[in-house]
């Protein structure tokens, strides 16, 4: 199937459809200006001090980092959730939005991005699960209870010649220890999950009263598959939309090549041009 047809294809999906189930991965944040950190490459090119020290993502995004070295951890978090907070979602998310507003049923998110940036786009918190949770809450690196809360009082300043918060490192109001984002990191044991199974109840709910559901997913690689996975699952149809790892079985979805901007724009146009008879 060429580009064009695919493109024309999903367009009817979406108009056929009666949910919309939107799963994104790293790459829907890229148009806003995001890093993806595909490959060790990504990381480095983005924060060049881990660069200097050869320190990879699995190491410094992981529990023991938070651990060992919070100030040097916080560092990383400190500067992802200052980015986070400062920039603005692109207009993708509002075509998506557009779209579900047309559907019976509206839409659903779910997403690996920890950036919230659904919610700041106007897609309702009840309606997003955060597969590997939120940088907009902390939880207590000692787990003294199960208990998470918002980080809207960090306001992380970094020394960034030396790579360290040079404010002071978020501590847990009920115990005093150390806190640490409430993300799913590597080889972690100590995430507090409750959040986000809670998220994706309410999603499988939602996904039981929709009789056609259609799910478009946005910038979601091979190398963690979980938004992929949970898409092939769950959606009567599938729109996978990714420069490079676009392909889905033909009896089941529809895959095009490119950016999540530039062709959630393309299906736009086409879903706004009138067809002939």
């Amino acid at each position: 199937m060429g580009m064009s047809d695919a493109i024309e294809h999903a367009g009817q999906w979406l108009k056929d459809a009666d949910g919309l189930l939107i799963t994104a991965g790293a790459g829907m944040g890229v148009d806003s200006g995001l890093p993806d950190f595909r490959g060790t490459e990504g990381l480095w090119r983005a924060y060049p001090a881990l660069g200097t020290a050869g320190i990879r993502f699995e190491e410094i995004a992981s529990p023991q980092s938070s651990r060992s070295d919070p100030a040097f951890a916080w560092s990383f978090y400190g500067h992802r959730l200052d980015l986070y907070r400062r920039t603005q979602p692109h207009r993708g998310f509002d075509i998506l939005r557009g779209w579900a507003t047309k559907m019976p049923r509206g839409a659903f998110v779910f997403t690996s991005n920890v950036d919230r940036h659904f919610q700041k786009a106007g897609f309702s918190k009840d309606r997003v699960a955060e597969c590997h949770g939120s940088i907009h809450r902390l939880q207590c690196v000692d787990e003294c209870s199960q208990r998470t809360w918002p980080a809207d009082d960090v306001v992380p300043v970094l020394d960034e010649r030396n790579f360290r918060l040079s404010s002071p490192v978020p501590k847990c109001p009920s115990c005093g220890a150390v806190a640490r984002p409430n993300i799913l990191m590597f080889n972690d044991s100590h995430w507090i999950e409750d959040r986000t199974n809670r998220q994706i109840r309410h999603l499988e709910s939602w996904i039981a009263q929709c009789q056609k559901v259609v799910a478009v997913e946005v910038g979601a690689g091979r190398a963690i598959p979980t938004v992929r996975r949970f898409g092939e699952h769950y959606a009567d149809r599938l729109i996978r939309i990714n420069p490079r790892e676009f392909k889905v079985r033909e009896d089941h979805g529809i895959g095009i090549a490119g950016g999540a901007l530039d062709s959630l724009d393309q299906i736009e146009r086409l879903t706004q041009t009138p067809q002939e008879d």
